[in-house]
Order: structure tokens, then sequence, then C-alpha cells
């Protein structure tokens, strides 16, 4: 029989100026990026603490600590593919990955399919099996104030 594993994630950084808004592996122009010790990719975050859910793995946080000056400015990008290579030798395959990103401002709709394509690539799955999706917060609570953006992920492992 099969193995399933549920992973859930959630990751939130304060907007700022002066850095780049990098969400799902995708640099999007906006007068403020995500505050943090890596590029602050909320998204990736989320995915990465929601694969590390599912494997028994800890969260983000142990394996790149913000105290360790050698991931400042890292790309969330190559912090979320060296976790999955790192449980390559468990052969865990994406069932499908299922993400939603609450931001006021920037309109994400245009750059969803290049995340999804990103997020794809890093698990070599299909973009069919990887669902992001964008909301606002109506104006209210600080994602409506536009003070930073949040991120949840859900995903389905299949262990072979």
């Amino acid at each position: 029989m099969a193995e399933l594993r549920i992973g859930h994630g959630f990751d939130v950084h304060a907007l700022v100026k002066g850095r780049a808004l990098k969400l799902g592996g995708v640099t999007i122009p906006h007068p403020k990026g995500l505050a943090g010790h890596s590029d602050a990719d909320t998204l990736l975050h989320a995915v990465a603490d929601a694969f590390l859910g599912a494997v028994g793995g800890g969260d983000i946080g142990v394996w790149f600590p913000d105290s360790d000056p050698g991931w400042r400015d890292a790309d969330s990008r190559q912090l979320l593919q060296t976790i999955v290579e790192a449980e390559s030798h468990r052969p865990w395959r994406l069932v499908n990955l299922d993400c939603t990103i609450a931001a006021e401002r920037p309109r994400l709709a245009p750059h969803i399919l290049e995340m999804r394509q990103t997020l794809a690539a890093i698990f070599s799955s299909t973009v069919e099996q990887v669902s992001v999706k964008a909301t606002t917060c109506e104006r209210l609570g600080f994602i409506g104030r536009e003070e930073g953006i949040a991120a949840w992920a859900v995903l389905l492992l299949h262990r072979q």
C-alpha cells in the first residue's frame, strides 16, 4: 500500500522599500519588497514548511536559521531545492500542491503561471500538479494596509 503524507505551511513577511519583491521564485515589479534574512519569498517559504511538515523534517528556520550569515539574501528557490534534494533518498513524489498568496497589491495574476512553473520544476512535477492562487484582504488588517504579504501551502506526497 502506498504511503501518503500531507503537509501544511504558512509564512508572512513585512513589505519594505529598497528590496525586490520575490514571490514563487518570480521577481515582480513593485515599489516594495519583502523584509527577511533571505530574499523573503513568502510563498516558497510556506511551500518549504509544507514539504518539511509532510516528511517530518522540521521547518525552514531549522534548516536555514536567520542567525547564520551564510543565508543572508539567499535565493529561496535554492533553499527549497536543497530541502527537496536532501529528501531524495526517500522516493517522495508530489501528488499536488495548493498555494494561496494574500496581498493587497501588486496584482499577481500575470505572474501565477510562472510561479507554478517554478514550483513544478523544483518538484520535478507537472504544472497541472501545482496550484497558486492570489487573493486580497479587502483592505483589512496588515495585509489590507499593504504592510505585508502572507502565503499558505498544502501539499500531498506519495511514497513509492
